[in-house]
């Protein structure tokens, strides 16, 4: 499957910026029945987000419904190896999501709750930073 990328920008490079407080959107849960909520900031690349998703689909084979609900809209650039300091930025080479504490990055629904835990642990495992297992409220 392809890179998940912007399929445009008004800009094609952006600063680094800094990743600071706590998640203001994405931080309830919207679609699916559990998640994933991240505990700690870090940045996603586009790379792990498919490997989380491929993970937790393995797992689930073909039953149930997942929701992934970030999107990595932040390029990221990197001069090539073995290049002298200055001359400008380096080329885009890869999109990340920013995510800070409190983030749901993947909604499950439609499965008991021990293959979801179960799924959902796979998954926490190809990121960089600590998650927890959520579930919905059912009032």
């Amino acid at each position: 499957m392809a890179k998940r990328q912007p399929a445009r920008t008004k800009y094609r490079k952006t600063h680094k910026g800094r990743n600071r407080g706590s998640a203001k959107g994405c931080d309830y849960m919207a679609f699916g029945e559990y998640g994933i909520q991240a505990l700690e900031r870090g940045l996603v690349s586009s790379d792990q987000l498919e490997a989380v998703r491929v993970a937790i689909t393995r797992h689930l084979k073909r039953r149930g419904k997942v929701w992934c609900r970030v999107f990595p809209h932040k390029p990221v650039t990197k001069k090539p190896a073995e290049t002298r300091m200055g001359k400008g930025k380096g080329p885009v080479d890869h999109y990340v999501a920013v995510v800070k504490p409190g983030t749901i990055l993947y909604e499950i629904g439609g499965i008991p709750m021990s293959m979801a835990r179960q799924a959902l642990a796979l998954g926490d495992s190809k990121l960089s930073f600590s998650c927890r297992f959520i579930a919905r409220d059912v009032v």
